[in-house]
C-alpha cells in the first residue's frame, strides 16, 4: 500500500474528477480508500476551485461542490512555511507553490507537467509523471 502524502497538480485532480478512464477512477479510488493522502495548500485548494468553474467544463455550482466533495475530505491541508523552502525556479510561476507543498511536506509531486517534470533531479523530493505513479500502484 501507498499511505504516503502525495501532492497532485491541479491538471492530475481535474483529470480524476471530471473525466472516467480506467486510470483516473483508480486515482479517485486510491485517496478515497486512504492509500494516499492528497495534500493540499490554500494555493492549490484555490487553483481548483478556480479551474473547476472554467466555462468549457460547464459544471454548475452544485457540480463543483460535488466533485470538491469527492476530494478535499480525503486531503490534508498543509501551511506553507515563511519563508517557503528553497525549490528550483520553474519557468511557470503558477506552478511554484506546487514544488513548496511537496519540498515542505517532504511529499511525493505527481504531475503531467513537463515544465515540473524537468526539475526532478534538482529536488530533494520526488516529482513523478502520473503514468509513473499509477505504474507503481498494487494491482487489486
Amino acid at each position: 500500500m501507498i499511505r504516503r502524502p502525495v501532492v497532485f497538480d491541479t491538471n492530475v485532480v481535474v483529470s480524476a474528477l471530471l473525466f472516467g478512464g480506467a486510470a483516473t477512477r483508480r486515482l479517485r479510488q486510491l485517496w478515497r480508500e486512504g492509500d494516499c493522502t492528497p495534500l493540499v495548500c490554500a494555493f492549490s485548494a484555490a487553483e481548483l476551485l478556480r479551474v473547476l468553474a472554467y466555462p468549457k467544463f460547464k459544471l454548475t455550482v452544485a457540480e463543483q461542490e460535488e466533485l470538491l466533495g469527492d476530494y478535499l475530505p480525503f486531503a490534508r491541508i498543509v501551511k506553507i512555511p515563511d519563508p517557503a523552502p528553497a525549490v528550483p525556479a520553474c519557468r511557470d510561476p503558477h506552478d511554484m507553490p506546487f514544488l513548496h507543498l511537496a519540498a515542505a511536506s517532504g511529499a511525493t509531486l505527481v504531475t503531467g507537467d513537463a515544465d515540473l517534470l524537468v526539475l526532478a533531479a534538482d529536488c530533494s523530493f520526488p516529482i513523478i509523471g502520473i503514468e509513473a505513479f499509477m505504474a507503481n500502484l498494487p494491482i487489486r
